[in-house]
């Protein structure tokens, strides 16, 4: 078939934008191609959100063939937390007839370069971004996300992500010229003149392996950065999250074929229940390069038995706030507020721990002892989640039945602060929607250190007591070296505390936010400027998104001969 989509078309389309996300992550400025509002998508016309609605509405109980080959069966059964079955069904591979296909059309995409690599990937990122309200309902129906985050997160943000990976795949493989002319002065005899080339190689194919709470924002850092490095890549998304990452690959495998290269260079591999074929995959010899994000039991399975692959983790940590002292004092609880309820605490990046001296804290409204610091927050959270619409649309729905349990367990933990409560949404009464309990600890009791100390995903937060600002700074350090932490936050006047903060973050590699009080929160990262996680702590072994991201995707060979 005649490629639809030429290589010059692809690069007059899509090089201005590839230079300006090149020029953003130089200079880690805002920048985004994508909107984050939805009225940026038009009025009734085919991006906007009634239209992706319909889209949407109309993958119930279809099948979704992808014109895979080696499929030996159909797979689905995907519920939504809002209680809808989406009723869609995907093709199950016979993995010993796909992954020879996909290897098929490697030497193709090697050979095709690193620039039109980033330009075909670009292409694939600009048609999911025309579906961009349809992926929304896609993301909200797996993931429980509410509607807005669904879009915001599981659209543009994702999409940024995507680019950025692109941009830093392109940076790297281009760090080394294609070809070089080498002469060697041998004094009275004649030179030594070599032509030498210099080839970026894959590694071989990537294995995504999606996760069920932010399937495209995870997923697609890992998918771009093997892809447009030359590598084939296989999806493998969760179970209860197949949609949005399936919807990926059909695009990605359309775009492909116009682009005249094969379309098994993306992949889906979807499971029967119960099936577990992730550690299947995961050890054999064709998956050269793994993209992980879920608990730590997996992800440090996947480091230790994947030995044949470079595994990319990003796993669970325990993330903390020192409340040391603030100068905005109801700036720092609104915002602490909205930290610990978006998406009902289910992001890697909420806090769990909030470390507070007993003796209390220093604010602009005067001395806050421990107990008023805490129900001043149980408070804020409260007004924040008081109207049960303005809950909905912030908390989204308990995405499985363990967080639930987590969440309920936690009450019997210490003393409740700020009790969970249930809220109804009227649209999907079979969501199960709960809010945050906050619990009080003490940090200098062995009893309760079981608890702050091990990661609690959900809504649930503890406020923990402890004797000082160097004793915050201790378990800080203690529990980032320990058991990791995707974010760190911090509030002080005190420029001793935070320079004791910063250099326990410097030290342990933790990402770092001080003094947040307006309408940036802790939990969120901007593609292009923010390091999500830094690969340098147990919580993650990589940091989306950076050199070390892309590198070793790819090799460099080298081919010389005599000028």
């Amino acid at each position: 078939m005649a490629a639809e989509l030429t290589a010059h078309q692809l690069i007059a389309q899509h090089r201005p934008t590839l230079d300006l996300a090149l020029e953003t992550i130089r200079t880690r400025a805002y920048w985004s191609p994508h909107p984050e509002h939805p009225k940026a998508y038009g009025e009734n016309g085919s991006l906007d959100t009634a239209a992706g609605k319909a889209a949407f509405d109309a993958l119930a109980g279809t099948r979704l063939d992808l014109g895979q080959p080696g499929t030996d069966g159909w797979v689905g059964g995907e519920v939504s937390p809002y209680g809808i079955e989406l009723g869609v069904e995907y093709p199950h591979a016979d993995l010993d007839v796909l992954l020879p296909a996909m290897q098929a059309g490697q030497k193709a995409w090697r050979d095709a370069g690193a620039e039109l690599r980033a330009m075909v990937c670009l292409e694939i990122l600009k048609r999911i971004a025309d579906r961009t309200m349809e992926f929304a309902q896609a993301v909200m129906h797996t993931s429980g996300q509410a509607f807005m985050m669904a879009f915001q997160a599981g659209g543009p943000h994702a999409q940024d992500r995507g680019m950025e990976a692109v941009a830093y795949a392109y940076v790297e493989q281009s760090r080394t010229p294609e070809t070089a002319e080498w002469t060697k002065p041998q004094g009275k005899r004649d030179p030594l003149a070599l032509t030498k080339r210099f080839t970026p190689v894959p590694r071989g194919i990537g294995l995504v392996v999606g996760c069920n709470t932010f399937p495209t924002w995870n997923g697609y850092p890992g998918l771009f950065a093997s892809l447009a490095t030359g590598n084939a890549v296989l999806v493998k998304p969760h179970p209860r999250a197949v949609l949005p990452l399936a919807l990926t690959v059909q695009i990605a495998r359309d775009v492909l074929t116009e682009a005249g290269f094969d379309p098994n260079l993306v992949a889906l591999a979807a499971e029967r229940p119960g099936e577990g074929i992730a550690k299947t995959l995961a050890t054999r010899p064709e998956i050269r390069i793994i993209d992980y994000t879920g608990s730590t039991a997996f992800g440090d399975w996947l480091e230790a038995n994947a030995r044949q692959a470079q595994v990319y983790t990003e796993k669970a940590g325990v993330n903390t706030v020192i409340v040391e002292s603030t100068d905005d004092y109801r700036g720092m609880l609104a915002n602490l507020a909205f930290s610990l309820s978006l998406y009902s605490g289910q992001m890697c990046t909420t806090p769990q721990n909030l470390l507070i001296p007993r003796d209390g804290i220093r604010t602009d409204q005067g001395a806050k002892s421990y107990d008023e610091v805490t129900a001043d927050l149980a408070r804020a959270v409260d007004g924040l989640l008081g109207d049960d619409a303005r809950a909905n649309a912030l908390l989204g729905a308990i995405v499985n039945p363990d967080v639930k349990a987590r969440l309920e367990a936690a009450a019997g933990l210490g003393e409740v602060a700020l009790a969970s409560r249930e809220v109804t949404n009227p649209e999907f009464p079979d969501a199960v929607v709960r809010t945050p309990v906050i619990v009080k600890l003490d940090g200098a009791k062995p009893e309760d250190e079981a608890a702050y100390t091990s990661e609690c995903f959900g809504p649930v937060s503890f406020a923990v007591a402890v004797d000082s600002a160097d004793h915050a700074v201790e378990l800080l350090r203690r529990s980032v070296r320990e058991k990791g932490a995707m974010t760190v936050g911090a509030y002080t006047t005190d420029p001793q505390v935070e320079e004791a903060v910063q250099e326990v973050c410097l030290d342990e590699a933790a990402q770092l936010s001080l003094n947040l009080t307006g309408g940036v929160y802790v939990n969120q990262t901007a593609a292009f400027s923010d390091f999500h996680g830094s690969g340098g702590n147990p919580a993650a072994n990589a940091a989306l998104c950076d050199g070390a991201f892309v590198a070793n995707r790819f090799r460099v060979v080298e081919v010389r001969r005599p000028a």
